[in-house]
């Protein structure tokens, strides 16, 4: 019996992505399972079958690749200044240390941070009007206004232009992605609404301080995703706490407990309360976020990500 001539394919590591082979006078013909790799892994998977058959006469090679769920959670707050946006980056970027393929979409059209928070600046590759993400040097694709227009320009847009502006950073080519946190701007307006209609995110993840004032524009933006019936997955305490670095005296300049109490009160998942705190204060101005180093705060962030991704399971696909 003559050799196989396409056994040489079974020596590859990637062997078990070969869904069929067929060779007929020299030629080659393979349907290969292509989920997961990038353009360039593809390039050198394809480039690995033709050089392991160098008497093919001709080697044809389908790619295929199953679709991938892709979930979109949306992190907002109802009023500015709670820390939603450094939440967001340190959750991104705890996910993808826990082997998630993570997007951040910065829809903060007035005041986009993220750039500067995962030291980000480059700007993002159109084709054909879409946007390909910028990978950032914590494994997490960006996508944020504030790669499009020079540091410190004033957005004058109006609610249309600023849906607009979303529309084009939720439907960039993000690929294998499968879970996109999108940075929301502060309270319940044209964006958040732009944002459910369009994308229909999968959960939305509150965040607040433990103060009064905060709490209770933190219930208009869960009351805003219950009517829209987007399933609010947790809400996050901000700035819990405070340790003096020179006497180590613990103080509450926000109050404590607040946001935990009003999440049971409202029937909402509690994911975790984080302190007030200097150096995750200059680690995000430096673009050096704390979950992608070790110690407390890092792991703050990765117990949080990981009561997100439980309660993100409890909904559902």
């Amino acid at each position: 019996m003559a050799a196989d001539p396409l056994a040489p394919l079974d020596a590859l590591a990637d062997a078990p992505r070969i869904r069929s082979r067929k060779w007929v006078d020299g030629v080659a013909s393979l349907v290969v399972d292509a989920s997961g790799l990038d353009a360039a892994g593809r390039e050198v998977l394809e480039g690995q079958i033709k050089a392991a058959l160098p008497e093919a006469r001709a080697v044809r090679i389908a790619m295929t690749a199953a679709k991938s769920e892709r979930r979109i959670v949306a992190v907002g707050s109802g009023k500015g200044g709670v820390g939603k946006s450094t939440l967001t980056a340190n959750l991104a970027v705890a996910l993808a240390r826990m082997g998630k393929r993570v997007g951040l979409i910065d829809a903060d059209i007035y005041g986009p941070s993220q750039p500067t928070l995962l030291n980000s600046h480059d700007k993002p590759r159109a084709e054909k009007e879409k946007l390909f993400p910028v990978d950032t040097p914590y494994g997490v694709k960006l996508l944020s206004v504030g790669q499009l227009v020079p540091a410190g320009q004033a957005l004058a847009w109006r609610g249309p232009m600023a849906s607009g502006a979303l529309t084009q950073l939720i439907e960039g080519a993000w690929g294998d992605t499968e879970l996109i946190l999108v940075d929301l701007p502060p309270g319940t307006g044209d964006v958040q609404l732009s944002l459910i209609q369009k994308a229909r995110p999968d959960g939305a993840l509150i965040v607040s301080t433990p103060q009064d004032l905060a709490l209770i524009d933190a219930a208009r933006a869960i009351d805003l995703f219950g009517k829209t019936s987007v399933p609010v997955i947790g809400l996050v305490e901000n700035m819990a706490g405070y340790v003096c670095p020179h006497c180590g005296e613990e103080s509450d300049p926000f109050g404590s407990g607040g946001a935990e109490a009003s999440a049971v009160r409202m029937g909402v998942p509690f994911l975790g309360r984080l302190p007030l705190s200097i150096s995750l204060r200059k680690m995000s101005d430096a673009g050096t976020p704390p979950a992608a180093g070790e110690g407390p705060a890092a792991d703050a962030f990765l117990a949080i990500a990981q009561r997100l991704l439980d309660e993100l399971e409890k909904v559902g696909g």
